[in-house]
């Protein structure tokens, strides 16, 4: 008597395509495509906007969103969200304002910024992780903290008196191009960023913590500690990039910077980053900060009124948020299906 036997092998199948698939058919590929898109249109159909100086003015109007937008993901990946990083780019400001108001040198009121960068991040930390209360009530408390004690520290008046040696620098150009120094800085910390995202233990506990905090706690990694250093980072980068909005623009005022959390974390969702954690690539995010930008400035140059030009930018933050969701929910149903079946061996004793 003859048996047939046969072997099956399942096959996971994200990993079941080709390796370009799984690298450029993303959604980050897809915003990257889309700003090139944006780029080219806006270049062949607006006058000035292939200007050198136009992109000069671009990178200075979006460098605050791309400095928090790093830490932001990060803390976004793990689940949790910081709507305090707007406030804390006003108080690094006022800080550093009533510091050189008062007679000390730049560099200590920037370096006391920065300190008050660390301790507000770190008071967001020990709500959410020590307290345990969820970071989008903690941070809407903040908020409003740190927005008050800026405008209380310094009232309705302005500080502009500030070495002109750090204003100029703060706009300057690397030599031969229209490129802000400030790029400089931020590349930097865009290769930190993605160093320990994607390279590092602690970048795959970030990950793993936004999938299952439990599952991640069981696995060994300190659920309380990630989420504390990640509130720290966004504290300090968001005092780091509210010394530079105190230069660029000269003048230090308490409601510096209001609103920018909004456009921080819009640009971060559309950048692939899942509101409910667990997902994210940094370049996603990058590209979603200069598509913003790119298309406010061409917008601006062709006229649009700053109303519509918040209307078009919430209408694809909606767009990308469903499109988001619909993907995922195909997902789900081709999960249900079962993975795909390939017979490995066939044998008969």
């Amino acid at each position: 008597m003859t048996t047939a036997t046969t072997t099956t092998t399942r096959v996971i199948r994200d990993h079941d395509r080709p390796l370009w698939r799984r690298v450029l058919v993303t959604r980050e590929f897809a915003i990257i495509g889309l700003l090139a898109l944006v780029l080219i249109v806006s270049t062949v159909t607006i006058r000035g906007f292939a200007q050198p100086i136009t992109y000069n003015y671009l990178l200075l109007d979006v460098a605050p969103i791309l400095l928090i937008a790093l830490p932001m993901a990060l803390v976004m990946i793990t689940g949790e969200i910081d709507l305090s990083v707007g406030s804390m780019v006003g108080l690094s400001s006022v800080v550093t304002g009533v510091l050189v108001q008062s007679g000390a040198p730049f560099e200590v009121a920037a370096i006391a910024a920065l300190l008050v960068g660390v301790v507000g991040g770190a008071f967001n930390g020990f709500l959410v992780t020590i307290v345990g209360l969820p970071s989008l009530a903690v941070t809407i408390g903040t908020l409003a903290l740190y927005r008050g004690l800026a405008v209380g520290l310094l009232g309705t008046t302005a500080v502009t008196d500030f070495p002109d040696f750090w204003k100029a620098l703060a706009k300057a150009k690397i030599a031969g191009t229209q490129i802000p120094y400030i790029v400089v800085p931020f590349l930097v910390l865009l290769v930190v960023f993605v160093v320990i995202l994607h390279f590092t233990a602690f970048g795959r506990g970030i990950f793993a913590i936004g999938l299952s905090k439990d599952a991640a706690r069981f696995s060994g990694v300190n659920v309380e500690r990630t989420k504390f250093i990640l509130f720290v980072l966004s504290g300090v980068v968001a005092a780091f990039a509210g010394i530079f909005y105190t230069l660029r623009f000269g003048s230090a005022r308490g409601d510096n910077a209001t609103g920018l959390e909004l456009q921080v974390i819009a640009a971060v969702v559309l950048g692939g980053v899942s509101v409910f954690g667990g997902r994210g690539q940094l370049h996603g995010v990058v590209a979603a900060v200069l598509l913003i930008g790119v298309l406010s400035s061409a917008l601006r140059l062709a006229g649009v009124t700053s109303d519509v030009i918040n209307i078009i930018t919430g209408g694809l933050l909606i767009f990308s948020v469903i499109a988001a969701s619909v993907l995922a929910w195909v997902q789900r149903i081709r999960a249900k299906a079962g993975p795909p079946l390939r017979v490995a061996a066939s044998s008969a004793p």
